[in-house]
């Protein structure tokens, strides 16, 4: 399929362009999807399948009064008027959203039909950007958790702090699963290319859940650092000194059996993980 990627210079855009050398990268100075005339007039005769990764991710920064316009501009303007191009063309969407869409008050994990219930301004703002999505004739909605990639990420955070022989305390009471950018877009090419149901998907790493400081204690280890160097608290404590600060989801579990009986199997985190740490390790040191 003649293939569309806009969000091109993020994580996911970036891992998606190794995988679709032949896909067109749009980013923001190509095609600024916030504005519907532009978006309306761009020539999208050439494609059959657009993948939308564009995104505005600064969570805490959208509980600003600028921040909140921004996040709503992107995440759900940006996406009505590209829904409409999408829609009028007669193609194909797939959009990226976010488990920040639902609360993480219930327990287990989130299926894909799940009620929205967004505790910030992120949140509700990627939430009404899947109810645009949704509004096309063919669409595929991949709802992700706790992205790494290229570029500032918590995995290289934690890297960065083990080598400074840091002894961090990370949340441990927010539990899900990290999602590496190559595995997504491996997914995201699965997914379009044997083609189910139109929908939503959950679409992450597998694995074992685990909290953000057994990520940390696992990219710890990995670095050469013990276990035991990484220390618990809470997201109340942690945010304590921060009360303007987005509030988080606890549960970022989500469901992926709807995934899976479309053939979508993405590795489990840890392995990847590795993978990761291992390709990190040996680029500073070439450097």
């Amino acid at each position: 399929m003649r293939t569309a990627v806009l969000g091109s210079g993020g994580q996911l855009g970036r891992a998606l362009a190794v995988l679709l050398p032949g896909a067109v990268p749009l980013d923001f100075s190509d095609l600024d999807i916030t504005d519907a005339a532009a978006t309306s007039r761009f020539n999208w005769s050439e494609f059959d399948l657009v993948i939308n990764t564009a995104a505005y991710t600064a969570v805490d920064m959208a509980e600003t009064p600028g921040g909140r316009v921004a996040a709503w501009r992107v995440n759900a303007v940006g996406v009505a008027n590209l829904a409409r191009a999408v829609r009028d063309h007669d193609l194909t969407l797939v959009h990226i959203s976010s488990e920040y869409v639902f609360d993480g008050r219930v327990p287990g994990p989130i299926p894909e039909d799940a009620p929205f219930s967004p505790l910030s301004a992120y949140g509700a703002s990627k939430a009404a950007g899947d109810v645009a999505a949704a509004l096309c004739s063919s669409y595929y909605i991949v709802r992700t958790t706790w992205m790494i990639g290229e570029g500032s990420n918590f995995v290289r955070t934690m890297l960065s702090l083990a080598a400074q022989g840091a002894t961090p305390r990370v949340v441990a009471d927010q539990i899900g699963r990290p999602t590496f950018a190559e595995d997504l877009a491996s997914g995201i090419v699965a997914l379009t290319t044997s083609g189910p149901a139109f929908g939503t998907y959950n679409i992450t790493n597998s694995g074992d859940p685990a909290s953000w400081a057994e990520v940390a204690r696992a990219t710890f280890e990995l670095a050469g650092r013990s276990r035991d160097d990484v220390a618990d608290t809470t997201t109340a404590d942690y945010f304590a000194t921060r009360p303007d600060a987005a509030r988080r989801p606890l549960n970022s579990i989500l469901d992926l059996r709807k995934a899976a009986g479309a053939g979508v199997h993405l590795p489990p985190w840890r392995d990847s993980l590795a993978a990761y740490v291992a390709k990190e390790r040996s680029t500073s040191s070439a450097g």
